[in-house]
């Protein structure tokens, strides 16, 4: 299991180095918005959970 998370997260990581130069997986001046958006999803999340903890 711990090779298949390690194996999952260098796919990951190596995931925007393969979609150029082809095809691109962002809108080209989205990278400001594109980086916040998992950020604000985790904080979302913690807090729907802590809501639910009360």
């Amino acid at each position: 299991m711990k090779k298949l998370i390690a194996t999952g997260a260098a796919l990951m990581a190596a995931a925007p180095a393969m979609a150029h130069p082809g095809s691109h997986m962002h809108p080209h001046g989205a990278e400001s918005w594109l980086s916040l958006l998992p950020a604000v999803a985790l904080i979302v999340v913690a807090g729907l959970i802590a809501w639910g903890r009360r």
